[in-house]
């Protein structure tokens, strides 16, 4: 066991300023790795210490392992918290904090080659018995992925093997897209992870996006915190999160959350990570999908109807402690919806919109929490992703929440930059979401089908 007196920040935006003021509480002297653009960001003015690592684009600064390591070293840290993004799933630095002597405030680098792999972390599930959704293993080719597709049915999925985060993965809906889609997802998928190669899976229409929350130790203790809805998502990237789910019952509840146990037993999994499942709303059936081996950007809901800090967790388990807490003491209690918060313009299809903030006024209302980095006066570099803030609602129950959430963005005041708290109060509103008749492709068919011909009226 090994007390983290000060930990090096590889990240930045709200997940810095959240991992910092846990800092605070814990007594852990915080040291914030910042590009030239975060220099004056406000995790900057909250860190103990700031020190540059590079020029604003990504790949110069937070994606340099090397810059990274001796970042830390050189500001006398001892542990590494990397966030979520950029290097957060790239086993590389968690062996080099090994190399070093550092703590990675994650999971293991084994954990993460594991998992980082969808092939392998398709072939892990079904070692345990957890179904997966009927698929194939590597496409070599286009010839090959046309006798694929015939095999297991169209629509299907083409997904990056090295991907996450909805990059490289592409719909086909049928033979006479095959070779044109085939190119753009192996495309974007050597773009976004240096790594060309696709697999394909059956795409399930009526679809839940279910995930599990897991936290374990270094001494075999493994918990789940239930489970979170992340459906409502556009080109694959989460909008608003909520838990629990509508569409899980308790007898679904114990199966999904026994399999992610399941999963992270049998890897040995260390800190905190998610399971992500498919749920066929029509057969009722759930397949696993992938497992991110980080902190989550929705992980507040789960602390809300939980309890549970799960970053000074993540900080008490990379110290070599057990959890603080067994499976019998966790309850659900509750529920909690997050609206995520983006500089874009959803009237111009969403388009990114980075710019000087003028006003920022964030709401103070009952049952609200507000995860963010953001203040008048503000820039919104535009090298990074879009997200300004998390908007967290609270309530007794879900009706409670949604109107939480629906008072708390009517007094969320931003100018300076296009957000899309608005497109969140349109959603909120819609019958077929108050009453969780939702599913993956809910949000994208609003914007085509309503939004999107309403604001172009």
């Amino acid at each position: 066991m090994k007390d983290i007196s000060r930990v090096l920040i590889a990240n930045r935006g709200e997940i810095a300023v959240r991992i910092i003021r846990a800092c605070r509480e814990m007594g852990i002297h915080s040291v914030l790795a910042a590009s030239e653009a975060d220099q004056d960001s406000l995790p900057a003015r909250m860190a103990d210490r700031t020190v540059c690592i590079g020029p604003a684009h990504p790949a110069g600064s937070y994606l340099k392992v090397e810059t990274i390591i001796a970042a830390a070293l050189g500001t006398g840290a001892d542990a590494i918290h990397p966030g979520y993004g950029f290097l957060a799933e790239q086993p590389s630095l968690p062996d080099a904090c090994a190399k070093y002597d550092l703590i990675f405030v994650g999971p293991k680098a084994e954990n993460i080659r594991k998992m980082g792999d969808k092939l392998v972390a398709r072939e892990m599930a079904g070692a345990v018995g957890i179904p997966v959704i009927p698929g194939s293993d590597l496409v070599g080719d286009h010839d090959e992925a046309m006798r694929i597709a015939e095999k297991i049915g169209y629509p299907v999925l083409l997904k990056a093997a090295a991907g996450g985060g909805g990059k490289g993965m592409k719909m086909v809906r049928g033979p006479r897209d095959l070779k044109t889609v085939f190119d753009e997802a192996s495309a974007e998928a050597r773009t976004a992870f240096g790594d060309e190669r696709l697999y394909m899976e059956h795409f399930v229409p009526n679809a839940r996006h279910i995930e599990v929350q897991i936290i374990g130790d270094a001494f075999g203790n493994i918990v789940h915190l239930f489970e979170r809805d992340c459906s409502l998502q556009r080109r694959y990237q989460k909008m608003l999160e909520e838990s629990p789910s509508t569409a899980v019952n308790a007898e679904l509840r114990e199966q999904i959350c026994r399999a992610a146990i399941d999963i992270a037993r049998h890897i040995g999994y260390e800190n905190a990570g998610t399971v992500e499942f498919i749920l066929d709303q029509d057969h009722g059936r759930f397949y696993f999908l992938e497992m991110n081996t980080r902190i989550q950007v929705e992980h507040p809901v789960t602390e809300m109807v939980t309890g549970v800090d799960l970053v000074k967790e993540q900080f008490r388990i990379s110290e070599g402690r057990p959890l603080s807490f067994t499976q019998a003491e966790i309850t659900l209690t509750g529920h909690a919806v997050e609206c995520r918060i983006n500089a874009e313009s959803p009237q111009r299809g969403f388009r990114p919109s980075p710019g000087r903030i003028v006003r920022w006024e964030t709401p103070q209302e009952t049952g609200i929490r507000i995860d963010s980095h953001c203040y008048a006066g503000y820039f919104v570099p535009p090298f990074y992703d879009s997200l300004l803030a998390k908007v967290i609602a609270v309530g007794n129950d879900r009706h409670q929440a949604i109107e939480r959430m629906q008072n708390g963005l009517n007094h969320f005041l931003v100018s300076g930059v296009d957000t899309n708290i608005a497109f969140h109060r349109f959603v909120l509103e819609k019958p077929d979401y108050r009453q969780g008749r939702v599913n993956t492709r809910w949000l994208e068919n609003l914007l085509a089908e309503e939004y999107e011909h309403n604001e172009n009226d």
